[in-house]
């Protein structure tokens, strides 16, 4: 059975707004989705749409807390997750959204091949 894929209602059709404010398809297509919490999602959800056109968003913890309804530990544990899937950066008080690219290796300045959260680790100072 084929079924016929069109608008239901074709004058309220979703368009990409000329602001930043999109979820890349393949959140859901590359499986990234399959390793969120609901916790994790929210966040992530709430920094895609609130980020500027380089991902970047100035959203202060207690504003995220009150507005996604978390306590302090279940933001930070949020944004671990976020950062341990490299789906995002945080440098207080500064998020990047990352891009979704399938290659997750970047040349170090030593010239050895180290992931995205390595490099971020160092350059928050838990790394060597």
């Amino acid at each position: 059975m084929t079924v016929n894929k069109s608008p239901i209602h074709p004058h309220l059709v979703r368009r990409v707004p000329e602001q930043f404010s999109w979820i890349d398809h393949r959140l859901v297509r590359e499986r990234y989705i399959d390793h969120l919490s609901h916790r994790g999602a929210i966040l992530y959800l709430f920094l895609v749409t609130v980020s500027d056109n380089q991902g970047l968003s100035y959203y202060g913890e207690p504003t995220l807390q009150k507005r996604l309804g978390l306590q302090a530990g279940e933001l930070q544990d949020a944004r671990e997750e976020l950062i341990k899937l490299q789906l995002i950066a945080f440098k207080k008080p500064l998020y990047q959204v990352l891009p979704l690219d399938p290659r997750r290796e970047v040349v170090s300045t030593n010239g050895e091949a180290s992931s995205v959260g390595e490099i971020l680790q160092q350059i928050m100072g838990g790394g060597s």
